[in-house]
């Protein structure tokens, strides 16, 4: 009997032992810890960014834990330049809200801001921008602060995004702007389809993003691609409403990187504004989009489900008469299928200056009240089966 209570205190002993090691290994900081309450009244800005500080001087891998409840953040700045570690996990079990005075955050152009962070991975939570008032600021033609995004990431690397829900943002929801290994999956964004400037998730100079298993509806593009941004996959996202997954505006000006390598499969796209859309403006330019893939393409009732638009001039302002300079090349349709709420489903208007090349149509088969829908376009070159052709299109 002594033996086997001395082995039982062995064993609760080593327990404990290796349990404080794993914890002094791994530590956890509440944000409750450094003054955060979860009643949707104090402002718990300074709490989250001290937690962050914490987090970031531990030289072990963190988590940050947000509890249950609702936490008003005023503008909040987590900087990674002197961060020890590059594992820090973001455990978020509530909601963090924008104040309900959009002045708060005013023109600050970013609400929750990452900066040079590494490893950063954010688990859970929502996100809420409390945006409605100001969008019926600046539907009322008042002078109002321009908004911020919910959430960016600037000049990161290796940032994962699961399952976070983001509404109501007062401009775009989630930003990765010179990002390296990005994997955003599992994302939620909902803003209504009125919603001025809200696209939903907006990729800008970075590469190796990836954006899987999302539903997306909001007022503008449900994903947004800017210059310099390569290596883009995205797969099995859910649009609508929204403007459709968009490559552009590109060429705004005449030194400017390009888009490539760009995969978009397996999406649905419902009651949208477009489908897959890339644009450009008719400015001259030396910028290109080239190697990108759609494959696989479910649309209902999208406006336009296939658009490549070389001439976006609005109101004929800064570009009026001129033509874009931004070559496109090796633009793969395979598989796109379902139904087109206007009477054309293909519409490629490429520039007369640099026309598309290599643009490749196979199993397109949209359709229009139960009939096929049109193809019309201009200034585009056709590959099929190896054979390049100037692009049949109606006149």
């Amino acid at each position: 009997m002594a033996i086997s209570r001395m082995f039982q205190i062995l064993i609760v002993t080593l327990l404990h032992y290796f349990s404080a090691s794993i914890l002094a290994a791994n530590p956890i900081y509440n944000v409750f810890s450094y003054g955060a309450k979860a009643d949707g009244k104090f402002d718990c800005t300074k709490a989250f960014e001290d937690a962050w500080g914490a987090a970031c001087a531990s030289v072990s891998p963190a988590t940050i834990y947000v509890p249950q409840g609702r936490y008003i953040l005023g503008n909040a700045y987590f900087d990674g330049s002197t961060c020890k570690n590059n594992a820090t996990t973001i455990q978020i079990d509530g909601t963090l809200s924008a104040p309900y005075d959009y002045n708060v955050i005013g023109d600050s152009v970013h609400w929750l801001k990452f900066r040079r962070v590494n490893g950063v991975s954010i688990r859970g939570g929502t996100l809420d921008g409390q945006g409605a008032n100001l969008w019926a600021c600046k539907a009322s033609g008042k002078n109002c602060p321009k908004g911020a995004t919910s959430l960016a990431f600037l000049n990161s690397d290796k940032i994962s995004i699961d399952g976070l829900t983001s509404i109501n943002s007062q401009k775009f929801h989630i930003v990765a702007d010179g990002c390296r290994d990005a994997k955003l999956r599992n994302i939620k964004i909902s803003a209504p389809d009125e919603s001025p400037n809200t696209d939903g998730i907006h990729i800008g100079r970075s590469s190796g993003v990836s954006v899987t298993n999302s539903r997306i509806a909001t007022g503008d593009d449900c994903v947004s691609v800017s210059p310099g941004t390569s290596n883009l996959f995205v797969e099995n996202v859910t649009c609508g409403p929204g403007h459709g997954i968009s490559i552009g505006s590109l060429g705004w000006v005449m030194d400017e990187a390009g888009v490539e390598n760009v995969t978009v499969k397996s999406c649905v796209f419902s009651g949208t504004q477009n489908g897959v859309r890339i644009k450009t403006w008719a400015r001259p330019s030396n910028g290109y989009v080239r190697n990108v893939h759609y494959e696989d393409l479910t649309m209902i009732n999208a406006e336009n489900p296939i658009i490549i638009d070389q001439n976006y001039c609005p109101n004929n302002q800064n570009c009026p008469n001129q033509m874009s300079g931004v070559k496109i090349s090796g633009v793969t349709y395979k598989d796109i299928h379902g139904t087109s709420a206007t009477e054309t489903g293909l519409n490629l208007e490429c520039s007369k200056a640099e026309p598309c090349t290599g643009i490749t149509l196979d199993k397109i088969m949209l359709n229009y009240k139960n009939k096929t829908a049109a193809v019309v376009c201009g200034n585009a070159v056709q590959k099929m089966d190896g054979v390049i052709n100037p692009l049949k299109c109606l006149p």
